[in-house]
C-alpha cells in the first residue's frame, strides 16, 4: 500500500486504481504523519488518531483542544508537532498518543506585541517594527481566530509554522519559546503562507497569489523566488536537486537549479477533473524520479518515473466513538 501525507485530506491507499473508479465526494478533512511503525491523523474538531497496524484499526490520543488541527510533523520517532484553528501549536513526545498546548492565537498576538516593541525601542528610526506592533496589536484584539496552515520540523528543536496574513514564527528549542518571523519575509502583502516544506537541500513556503519563498542562509530569511505563475500555491514537494511547486487548477511547476528557473508540468493527462476544488498535498510514490501531482477530488496522483499517472483510492480513518 501507498501512504500519502496530506494537510487537507488522510490519503491511506490500498491498491493502484484506474482514474475512473476514484470516488469524487469530499473525504473528511485529516492529515497523515507516518513516524517509523506508527501513523498518526490529526483532523478536524480536535481529533488526532494514530495507528500501529499501518491502518488497519485506529486510537484516538488525548488532545487538549477542540480546534480544528490542519498539519502535523514527526521529525523523530516520538517528537511530533500539530498546528491548526485558534492559532493552537500541539505537542506530543510520546509518538502522538497524549498531546499538550504549547501556544495559542491569543498567546501569539501578545508575543508578536513584546517581540517588536523590544525591537522598536532598540531601533527607534526603523519603520516596519510599528507596523508589526500594530499587527500583533490587532491579533490580540481580534482573539484566537487565525489559523495556522502547516508546521515542519527539521529536528527535534528547530521548527517553524506558517498561517494566515503571513503569520510565521520559529523556534530553536522545540517549541518552549518562539520567535515571530514577520520580518524575515518577503512578504510586504501579508499573503496566507500554506505550506511549509524542505526538498532535502532548500525550505520553501508556498502561499496564496503566486507567492513562493526560499530560505536565504546567508540573509537568514525567507527570500521572495519568481514562478510563471500568479495563482495560489498549496504546496512544496522534492528531493535534493529538485522541487515541485503546486497550486490551482492542476499547476504544477518544476524547478532543477534551486528555484532560479520553473518549468510548467504537463498534467493534462488528468482530464478535466484536474480543475476541482480540492487542494490536497502530493507526495512520492516510492522508487519515483519526479515527486507528485496535485490531488483530485477523491484521488491521489503522483506521476511514475516515466511521467506517466498513477492513481489511489483515498480512505479515511473513522473517527472512535467516545
Amino acid at each position: 500500500s501507498i501512504l500519502a501525507p496530506t494537510r487537507r485530506g488522510l490519503l491511506l491507499s490500498a491498491a493502484l486504481l484506474p482514474l475512473a473508479a476514484c470516488a469524487t465526494t469530499p473525504t473528511p478533512k485529516y492529515t497523515l504523519s507516518p513516524r517509523g511503525d506508527r501513523l498518526v491523523a490529526v483532523g478536524q474538531r480536535g481529533h488526532i488518531l494514530y495507528s500501529d497496524d499501518v491502518g488497519k484499526h485506529w486510537q484516538q490520543a488525548a488532545v487538549p483542544v477542540s480546534a480544528d488541527l490542519n498539519a502535523v510533523s514527526f521529525p523523530s520517532a516520538t517528537q511530533g508537532w500539530a498546528v491548526g484553528g485558534d492559532g493552537v501549536i500541539l505537542h506530543s513526545d510520546d509518538a502522538g498518543a497524549t498531546w499538550r498546548k504549547q501556544l495559542d492565537g491569543r498567546q501569539i498576538g501578545a508575543l508578536l506585541v513584546e517581540h517588536y516593541q523590544a525591537l522598536a525601542s532598540a531601533e527607534p528610526g526603523n519603520e516596519q517594527w510599528p507596523l508589526l506592533v500594530a499587527e500583533g496589536e490587532r491579533l490580540v484584539a481580534q482573539g484566537a481566530d487565525k489559523p495556522l496552515l502547516d508546521v515542519w520540523f527539521a529536528n527535534d528543536r528547530l521548527g517553524y509554522v506558517v498561517g494566515v496574513f503571513n503569520l510565521i514564527l520559529r523556534t530553536e528549542d522545540g517549541g518552549q519559546s518562539w520567535t515571530p518571523f514577520q520580518d524575515r519575509t518577503d512578504n510586504p502583502q501579508g499573503f496566507h503562507l500554506n505550506a511549509i516544506a524542505s526538498t532535502g537541500d532548500a525550505l520553501y513556503i508556498a502561499g496564496e497569489q503566486g507567492l513562493l519563498l526560499k530560505w536565504d542562509d546567508a540573509g537568514q530569511r525567507f527570500a521572495a523566488v519568481q514562478t510563471p505563475y500568479q495563482g495560489s500555491f498549496f504546496g512544496v514537494v522534492g528531493k535534493p536537486g529538485e522541487a515541485l511547486v503546486y497550486g490551482l487548477r492542476g499547476n504544477v511547476l518544476r524547478s532543477t537549479d534551486g528555484g532560479r528557473h520553473w518549468e510548467t508540468v504537463d498534467t493534462s493527462a488528468l482530464g478535466p477533473e484536474k480543475t476541482g476544488s480540492s487542494t490536497g498535498r502530493v507526495v512520492p510514490l516510492p522508487g519515483t524520479a519526479m515527486m507528485g501531482l496535485p490531488a483530485l477530488r477523491g484521488c491521489q496522483v503522483a506521476p511514475a518515473a516515466s511521467h506517466s499517472v498513477w492513481v489511489t483510492r483515498l480512505a479515511t480513518p473513522q473517527v472512535p466513538s467516545a
